[in-house]
Order: C-alpha cells, then structure tokens, then sequence
C-alpha cells in the first residue's frame, strides 16, 4: 500500500530532517536585527494595541454603570489578566519558541505535529481555570476585599467571563503557533478586525438597545467571550489552509512526549513566573481593600495601566521569541543575544516614558474612566510613586521573553518570586507601621526595580549557557561557547 503525503510528513517526525527552509525562517536568521524586529513588531504592537482596547473597551462601559461595577471589575481583572498572560505570554511563548526552535533547526514535520500538542494543552489548561474559578471566585474575591455591591458585579462578571476560558485559551494558542512561524501580520489583523465589532457589541450588551434588554457587567463579559470565539473560528480556518506554513493532519498522528516537553519545559516554568506576577497585583489589591472601594477602584483603574504595558511590551516581545527562538535552534547564539538587548533597550525607553507621563498626568488616565474624587486621589498615589519604576518593568519582562525563545527561564522565575517577595512583604510592612497606602505603592516600585535588574544581570552574565558569573560581555560568552565546541569536539 503506497503512502500518502500525510503520512510521509508523520513519518519524518522521527526519521529524517526537512533540510528546505522558508524565505519566514530565513529572514529571522539572515536578515538585519534591528529593522526585522521592528518590522515584525509593528504588526504585533498592533495586536497588541488591539487586545489591549478590547480590555479599555469594556472598563470604560462597565464605569459608566457606577463605582461598584467599576471596583467588580477591578476585583476580577488580576485573575482574568492570569489567564491571558498565562494563555498568550507563558504557555503560548512556549508555543511559539517550541514551533521557532524546530522550524530553525529545519525539523519541519515536528513543527507541524507541535499543533496538535499545543490544542490539546490549551483546552487541559482552559477547562481547569473555569473549574477552579467558578468554584472559588467567591472566596477569592471576598479575601481581596470585595464586599456588597462590588462582590456582587466580580461574580457576575466573572463567571461568564471564565466560563469560556477555553475559547480564550484556544484563541491565543492559535495565535502562538503562527507567531511562531514568523507571521505576525495575520494574528494582528484578525485581533484588529474582532476589536472593532467588539466597539459597538460591548455597549449594545451592556446598555441594550432595542430589542436586546440591557444586560450590565455580564453583557460585556459576553461580548468578549463572543470575541473569542469568532476569533478562534478564523484561526482554525487559517491554519486548515494553504496559505499556513504548518500542516497540522490527524492522519496516523499520534502524542509525542517530547513535543509536550517542548513546550511545557517553557510553558509552565513561564505560568509560574506569571502567576507570581498576577499573585503581586493580587496582594497589593488586597492590601488596598482596607482602605475601601473606592481605593479599591482607584488602584485598580490605575494599575490597568501597568498591566497595559504587557501586551504593549509583547509587541516586541512576540518577535523576540520567535527571533531568538529560531537563532538557538540554528545554533546562532551571538544573533540571540544582541536580538535580545536590542529589543530590551527599546521596551525600557517606552515603557519608562509611558511611566513618567503617568506620573505626571495621572488625571489624563484615570479620569476616563471614573470621576469620584477618592478613586482619582488613590489611582493618582500609585501613579505617582510606581510610575517611574515601569522602564525596569519593560526591560525585566523584554529579557523574559528573550529568554522564552532561548528556553531557559529559570532566572526570570526567580526575578518574579523576588519581585512577589519583595512587593508582599514590603506592602505587609506597610500596613502594619503606618507606612499606609503609599508605603504599599512604594514597595510594588522597588520590586519593579528589582525585577528588571535581576533578569538584565542573569542574562548577562551567561544564563543562557551555564552557570553565571559577572561581569561578561557577549563577546566573552561566545569566546566560552566557542571553547566548550572545540573541547567537546
């Protein structure tokens, strides 16, 4: 029986290599770093643009239904901002660097099998937040000061929102796998073209007009899930096509547990660093519940913004996955590593001017979305003392994504765990000596400092490739790299 071209692809899974090589992959590897990254970018900041509006969309609605649904949504927000950064920035990373790594090693046919791999992990990961939040968001969101109305608005938010965290989950693996080719424009069109239906769906649903009875915070929780799904339609679709580099079949396919550990040595180390992230906003949240709801809504309102520079840096992160992902697999660590402090000194100029207009303008932010005198005094506290801090942020989370392409990210883990130390600690002390409110904002700005310093100093002095030691310049590395072939040769 003669085989089919499916199950020739199958078979060089495990037999021999796919020596050809895309014009996407070869560009990552050939072409100039800086006008690559900046090209691949530019549709990926748009993407991320775009996400970003999807969340300022919904805030800026659901203010408009008062300080109670506005402090609901501030309550939800770490927990639902967990799953998108875990889903898009940790497992999806490992997605993507996992798809890079192959494709730069010309191993073509694992590529295509990694697909199937990632859905199937996307859905295991879905199905456990909707069970784990539906049957705790109660609690969850009563210990992070949620009382009364407010509780109210999270539960309802939250459980529409969360009962389709697989489409959400699925959604950015989609994304993740075409990222991981190259192809950046496609994810960044199909996000631009679902937010602009999703700017008259939100209010529609939430308003009502017509027929449709308004439905409150659950109508923009069920715009976004519609969001989702739409989006996770066409890039099945894609991907089922012609004009998809990967070729996913279930002809003869079967579960590799290389191809999971290929992701998932990635994937969770990065779902650990990022739960600790969103465990950070999480304390500082709760810490900040003593002081009322509308504290609550303030802080809330003004650490969006910080969380806005995730899919903001991500746009230059996303390429950096793929770039430095693509350039370990073909054994071009230099390319790496100069991609990797290129791409972190652009993030921390933006993020740190983002930063510094906050500071100085908070009202320019937080008034659009509520004008209560108490939220806009707390909002504008944290802007002013974290504000300044988030070019360490944009840098510290650059070189994690770097480091997602390298698949080495055992020193951003540990930068969160000091940052989520520090920022739990230090906001503890706070409350307990009089340090108040803006002793809690003060220790989320040394933690931000801290991160960014401990990812910059691991990466450069040899994560990567060993054990660290300091000072080493690139050049140095690549001398070390180049001695260890020889003796190994």
């Amino acid at each position: 029986m003669s085989a089919t071209p499916d199950t020739i692809k199958l078979v060089a899974t495990t037999a021999i290599p796919d020596t050809s090589m895309d014009a996407r992959t070869k560009l990552l590897l050939e072409a100039p770093i800086l006008s690559t990254l900046l090209g691949l970018g530019a549709p990926n900041v748009l993407v991320m643009a775009a996400q970003a509006a999807v969340g300022l969309i919904e805030t800026y609605f659901v203010g408009k239904l008062g300080t109670d649904a506005l402090a609901g949504m501030a309550l939800t927000f770490p927990v639902v901002m967990l799953m998108q950064m875990m889903s898009g920035g940790a497992v999806g990373g490992g997605i993507a660097s996992a798809i890079a790594r192959a494709l730069g090693a010309r191993r073509r046919a694992d590529a295509d099998a990694l697909v199937l791999h990632a859905m199937l992990i996307a859905l295991g990961f879905g199905l456990t937040f909707t069970l784990i939040v539906l049957t705790g968001g109660h609690w969850l969101y009563s210990q992070m000061g949620g009382n009364g109305g407010s509780l109210d608005a999270a539960l309802t938010y939250s459980s529409w929102v969360f009962s389709g965290a697989v489409l959400i989950w699925l959604f950015n693996c989609f994304a993740a796998i075409i990222r991981g080719t190259g192809n950046m424009a496609f994810p960044a069109m199909v996000t631009c073209v679902g937010t602009v239906v999703l700017i008259p769906l939100s209010p529609l649903l939430i308003f009502g007009w017509g027929p449709i009875p308004p439905m409150g915070i659950a109508g923009g929780a069920m715009a976004l899930v519609a969001y989702y799904f739409i989006g996770c339609i066409v890039f099945f679709i894609y991907l089922r096509s012609s004009k998809s580099l990967l070729r996913p079949t279930l002809v003869n396919f079967t579960f590799q547990k290389k191809l999971f550990g290929d992701i998932l040595k990635v994937g969770l180390i990065g779902a650990v660093s990022t739960v600790a992230t969103n465990v950070t906003i999480g304390i500082a949240t709760a810490f900040v519940g003593s002081f009322g709801t509308a504290a609550i809504a303030g802080y809330g309102t003004a650490s969006r913004l910080e969380y806005l520079l995730v899919p903001l840096v991500f746009g230059l992160g996303g390429p950096l996955v793929t770039m430095v992902g693509t350039c370990i697999g073909a054994g071009q660590h230099e390319r790496a590593l100069r991609a990797s402090w290129i791409g972190a000194g652009m993030a921390f100029v933006v993020t740190e001017l983002i930063g510094l207009w906050a500071a100085f303008f908070p009202h320019a932010w937080l008034s659009i979305f509520n004008s209560d005198p108490a939220m806009l005094e707390a909002g504008s506290q944290y802007l002013h003392i974290v504000g300044p801090m988030y070019g360490f942020f944009g840098l510290g989370l650059t070189l994690y994504f770097c480091s997602q392409g390298a698949g080495r990210l055992m020193w951003p883990l540990l930068g969160n765990i000091v940052r989520l130390s520090v920022a739990g600690i230090g906001g503890w002390m706070a409350m307990h000596h009089s340090g108040g409110l803006a002793g809690v904002f003060l220790a989320q700005a040394v933690a931000l400092v801290i991160y960014g310093v401990v990812n910059a100093t691991a990466i450069a002095g040899g994560a990567w490739f060993g054990p660290i030691g300091w000072p080493r310049t690139t050049n140095g590395l690549l001398r070390r790299l180049n001695h260890e072939r020889a003796a190994s040769a």
